[in-house]
Order: structure tokens, then sequence, then C-alpha cells
């Protein structure tokens, strides 16, 4: 029998390069869509290139993406591409919705009209469900989206739950609502690797090359880290035990939404506390709070009930909030060495 093909939209972030390994190591081939940049690198799977077939493209543009699908056939399609910041989609809200909710319209409809028998896995998010009175949060917890990112990323789910469901022409559409999970790869604009390679700057009194925070701005200065709102409330997991969740939930019969979360809930201040202990700092010495990492409008508390994964995939998140933290430090000084 020949392999398995899967073809991965955002296939260098943090999902798409932890996914891409899962599914080498099951034995698919595996192609993704990657956006021309100037210097053609691959992000996360720089070390991954001769294994993988790349296309150029953007999912602004259908025909890119029909070219790609045309020439390499996938079995599997994972959408996880999307502009990914909650907080920036309030300085760029057109461009949000067009990659991220339509973008994923015409991954759809393009495998509809080329891969029809192709199962696909959508990525959806916790950030759908806003600031919830329910808690924890379930696949029939009402969504009310309180920021652009959210709204576009409710757009491409109900997208899906109709194409799911077309009597005529119905589609395998899978929805991953993932809560948040992170990992060494997580890119800097997210809060937690902010505060894990702020943590390895400030231990290993590291002066130059610091990465710069959303505003353009060291995320050290003279030894002090600026961040948004530490009582925000999340439910944060390991990335590599999220993506083998996408890849259980297109080995089913019927396509369905699933929840993905570990059912903990942690605050930023927590997850700032764990941080320096594991280089034993007084996290106290170190933080500021600054508006300007605020969002104009607040999400959460996010937590997951994953018990239909759970029943149904038979998933549970394997990795402790604490052990996270001490991935993403530990690779964050060796990366700020």
């Amino acid at each position: 029998m020949a392999n398995k093909r899967a073809f991965i939209t955002g296939i260098s972030g943090q999902d798409g390069s932890y996914l891409t390994e899962f599914l080498l190591d099951k034995g698919y081939e595996v192609a993704g869509l990657v956006r021309r940049n100037a210097v053609l690198d691959l992000g996360n799977i720089n070390q991954l290139r001769e294994e993988v077939k790349i296309y150029y493209g953007d999912l602004q543009s259908p025909e890119s993406i029909a070219l790609a699908l045309y020439d390499f056939k996938p079995d599997e399609i994972y959408n996880l591409a999307a502009l990914s910041s909650p907080l920036a989609s309030f300085s760029d809200k057109v461009a949000t919705i067009m990659v991220t909710g339509v973008g994923a319209l015409h991954v759809f409809e393009r495998a509809k009209q080329i891969v029809p028998e192709a199962k696909i896995y959508q990525a959806s998010t916790s950030e759908m469900f806003g600031a919830p009175k329910q808690v924890p949060q379930n696949e029939d917890t009402s969504l009310a989206p309180a920021n652009p990112y959210a709204a576009a990323k409710e757009f491409a789910h109900r997208m899906a739950q109709i194409a799911r469901h077309d009597k005529k022409q119905p589609q395998f559409i899978t929805c991953g609502i993932l809560f948040n999970h992170e990992s060494p790869r997580r890119g800097l604009n997210f809060v937690t690797r902010k505060i894990t390679a702020s943590v390895a700057c400030i231990k290993n009194n590291r002066k130059e090359g610091i990465p710069l925070n959303e505003i353009g701005e060291p995320i050290v200065q003279n030894g002090k880290v600026k961040l948004g709102d530490l009582d925000a409330r999340r439910d944060w997991g390991y990335a590599p035990d999220y993506v083998k969740a996408m890849w259980m939930m297109l080995q089913q019969e019927k396509a369905d939404d699933f929840v993905i979360a570990t059912g903990e809930v942690h605050t930023v201040q927590e997850f700032v506390e764990e941080a320096f202990s594991v280089v034993g700092l007084d996290w106290k010495d170190h933080i500021e709070t600054d508006s300007h990492f605020v969002p104009p409008i607040q999400t959460g508390p996010l937590c997951g009930d994953a018990a239909k994964a759970k029943k149904i995939l038979g998933w549970g998140a394997e990795t402790k909030f604490k052990d996270l933290v001490r991935i993403m430090v530990h690779a964050d000084l060796a990366k700020f060495s």
C-alpha cells in the first residue's frame, strides 16, 4: 500500500513542524504550503527541508492552494495557517479575516473540487469562546469571539460545519478546538515564550542579540520585562501532545468537533513564577506591567473540558504545566546563551 499523503498549511509554524515530525515517523509523505520570503527560510522545519515537499503559496491565493492540491493529491489536509496573534489582530483586522477566515474557506472549496475524498483538519481555537460564563468549556459552549482573530476562526469553524452537513456533497472536515499550547518553537509574540526567552536572557546576562517585543523594543531592558495582564487565566498544554490529537481526529469514521485541553487553569503570573524559579531568580525583581500589552477586550478564563476527546479518541494531555515551563526555559537558556 502506498504511503498516506498529508498536506499542511502553516507547515513552518510551531504546530506544523511538530505535526510534520509526527507524520514522517508514521511513514507519511508530507507536503506543506509556505509563504515565499526573501531568504527562503523555512522556520521550524529548516532541518526537515529534504524530507518534505514545499509548495509556495498563500491562503489568500486560491490558485496556489489548487496547484499544490492538484500536484500532491493528499489523503489528509491540515489547515494550520493563520495570522495567529489575538493581540496583533486588532491592528490588522482585514488581513486577519482574509487569511484566517476566508483563507480556510479557500482550502475547503479547493479541496472539494480537487481531492473531494481528502479528510480535512481545521484548526479552531479556544479564543472563540471569548469571556465565557461556563467554566470549563466544551464542544457545546456558545461562541462569543472577543478579538478579530477569534472572529475569523469562528467564521472558518462555522463554514467547516456547514460543509460537513452539506446533503449534496458533504466534506470530512473536523475542527480541533485547541486551547493554548506552547513549546520552545512558539513565536516570541506569545506571552509564554516571551517570558521564557526573557528569563534566559536575564539568567545568562545577555547584552546583545536580545529579541524584540511586539512594539519593537528589546524584551529585556535593564533586567526588566514588560508584560500585560498577570491575572489572565489560561489552560496551557504542550504542542507535541496536541498535534497527536489532530492526527487522531482524522483517523475517525466521521468528522466532528473536539476540545483539546489539559483542564487546568494557570495565570500568567503563575507561569512567570514557575519560569523564574527554574533558574533560581525572584520574578518580582524583573517584571513590570505595561498597558501596551493588554488587549482592548479581554478573554477568559479559558479552561477546556476534553472529556469527548478522551472518550472517542483516547487522547489526554501528557505533559504537566511545570514540565512545560521547564522544557521552554531550558531550550531558551541554550538558545540565548
